[in-house]
Protein backbone atom coordinates (compact mmCIF):
# COMPACT_ATOMS: atom_id res chain seq x y z
CA UNK A 1 0.00 0.00 0.00
CA UNK A 2 1.28 3.29 -1.12
CA UNK A 3 0.83 6.10 1.56
CA UNK A 4 0.98 9.94 1.10
CA UNK A 5 3.99 11.67 2.63
CA UNK A 6 1.87 12.91 5.64
CA UNK A 7 0.86 9.13 6.36
CA UNK A 8 5.03 8.11 6.03
CA UNK A 9 5.83 11.27 8.49
CA UNK A 10 3.53 9.60 10.83
CA UNK A 11 4.78 6.04 10.60
CA UNK A 12 8.21 7.08 10.79
CA UNK A 13 7.73 9.35 13.73
CA UNK A 14 6.56 6.20 15.27
CA UNK A 15 9.50 4.37 14.83
CA UNK A 16 11.98 6.96 15.64
CA UNK A 17 10.84 7.36 19.30
CA UNK A 18 12.27 4.40 20.77
CA UNK A 19 15.51 5.75 19.47
CA UNK A 20 14.64 9.69 19.83
CA UNK A 21 16.75 8.79 23.92
CA UNK A 22 16.74 12.88 24.17
CA UNK A 23 13.54 13.14 23.38
CA UNK A 24 14.25 15.63 20.63
CA UNK A 25 11.31 17.20 19.20
CA UNK A 26 11.22 16.24 15.23
CA UNK A 27 10.89 18.63 12.59
CA UNK A 28 12.02 18.05 8.85
CA UNK A 29 15.29 19.52 9.65
CA UNK A 30 16.20 17.21 12.61
CA UNK A 31 19.58 15.56 11.83
CA UNK A 32 20.16 11.79 12.52
CA UNK A 33 24.12 12.53 13.04
CA UNK A 34 23.65 15.79 15.24
CA UNK A 35 20.29 16.51 16.81
CA UNK A 36 19.27 12.92 17.60
CA UNK A 37 23.48 12.18 18.13
CA UNK A 38 22.56 8.80 16.27
CA UNK A 39 25.54 6.39 15.60
CA UNK A 40 26.55 4.17 13.00
CA UNK A 41 24.89 1.32 14.50
CA UNK A 42 21.64 2.75 15.58
CA UNK A 43 21.38 4.10 12.04
CA UNK A 44 21.49 0.88 11.18
CA UNK A 45 19.40 -0.56 13.52
CA UNK A 46 17.07 2.37 12.31
CA UNK A 47 16.84 1.80 8.60
CA UNK A 48 16.38 -2.31 9.21
CA UNK A 49 13.36 -0.68 10.94
CA UNK A 50 12.00 1.22 8.28
CA UNK A 51 12.73 -1.28 5.98
CA UNK A 52 10.84 -3.85 7.64
CA UNK A 53 8.01 -1.13 8.12
CA UNK A 54 7.39 -0.13 4.45
CA UNK A 55 8.38 -3.10 2.76
CA UNK A 56 11.32 -1.19 0.87
CA UNK A 57 15.26 -1.16 0.73
CA UNK A 58 16.92 1.97 1.68
CA UNK A 59 20.90 1.57 -0.34
CA UNK A 60 23.64 2.79 1.26
CA UNK A 61 24.16 5.61 -1.07
CA UNK A 62 20.97 6.52 0.11
CA UNK A 63 21.58 6.21 3.26
CA UNK A 64 24.83 8.67 2.94
CA UNK A 65 22.66 11.16 1.30
CA UNK A 66 20.32 11.48 4.06
CA UNK A 67 20.99 13.58 6.72
CA UNK A 68 17.51 14.85 7.88
CA UNK A 69 14.36 13.73 8.96
CA UNK A 70 12.51 15.84 6.14
CA UNK A 71 14.83 13.77 3.53
CA UNK A 72 14.52 9.97 4.81
CA UNK A 73 10.82 10.91 4.50
CA UNK A 74 10.86 12.33 1.02
CA UNK A 75 13.17 8.84 0.05
CA UNK A 76 10.88 7.11 2.27
CA UNK A 77 7.86 7.65 0.41
CA UNK A 78 9.23 8.26 -3.30
CA UNK A 79 11.18 4.28 -2.75
CA UNK A 80 7.61 2.79 -2.10
CA UNK A 81 6.02 4.55 -4.88
CA UNK A 82 8.70 3.36 -7.24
Amino acid sequence: MIMDRAAVDTSIRSLIEPFNKKGVDITDATTFANDLEFDSLTVMDFVAEIEDEFDIIISMNQQAEIENFGQLVDAVAKTQAD
